[in-house]
């Protein structure tokens, strides 16, 4: 069986780790719930994907291979996405492939919107995207590049072993979530004035009111 094909009904989207990151009930809301909502922070990162995701582009720089838009897959995690970028790199430990001479080492790299954040959510979507390539051509990623597009550069993350066994226990507890069809109540905080979910979440009703109260007051 190839890595592509495989009945995913219980396989979670890749990038909704970065979701469960910032916050689990976002997630929730999104990935079990099957709500969303825009505002301009999605609407500009949907702006700077575009720029890399021109499916299955594959071009040849010197001693370097891009593969654009590149659909990757966990068995291990359950997960399956899409790599933005991924460079392949002439190296002694790399893998072969087809149609080229010579041994390459994959490195992912994803593209963001605005600039490095002080949270952890853009890491470990990169840390899951080398662990499906990883399983996928058999090989091992010292490490990736996350791409801003306000700041025009690369920031280089090393991975370690700590940053893969983080990420499968988080997406060992999005997967008992979306079993249990279960969406978490959270802490309050400053990250809820720039959730694009902040009026589906309602997150003040976690402490304050009851929907029914919340509702007739509305009403």
């Amino acid at each position: 069986m190839s890595w592509m094909e495989n009945d995913d009904a219980d396989y979670l989207m890749l990038s909704g780790i970065q979701h469960f990151q910032f916050c689990p009930r976002q997630w929730a809301l999104i990935h079990i719930e099957q709500q969303w909502a825009e505002n301009v922070l999605t609407i500009e990162g949907q702006h700077v994907h575009e720029k890399a995701d021109q499916p299955f582009l594959r071009e040849k720089r010197g001693n370097k291979l891009i593969v654009r838009a590149m659909p990757i897959r966990s068995h291990s995690l359950k997960t399956n996405g899409i790599c933005d970028v991924v460079e392949f790199l002439e190296h002694p430990n790399g893998v072969p492939i087809q149609g080229e001479d010579g041994y390459y080492l994959p490195i992912p790299i994803e593209y963001k919107r605005g600039k490095q954040k002080k949270g952890q959510e853009d890491i470990v979507q990169l840390v899951a995207q080398v662990i499906c390539l990883e399983e996928m051509l058999v090989c091992e990623i010292p490490f990736a590049y996350l791409f801003y597009d306000e700041i025009k550069r690369r920031v280089k993350v090393e991975i370690t072993n700590e940053m893969k066994e983080d990420v499968r226990s988080m997406f060992k507890e999005m997967h008992r979530y979306f079993e249990r069809t279960h969406t978490p109540k959270v802490k309050t905080g400053k990250h809820c004035v720039s959730c694009s979910l902040q009026n589906l979440c309602l997150p003040e009703l976690m402490t304050s009111t009851t929907v029914r109260r919340y509702m007739e007051r509305y009403l």
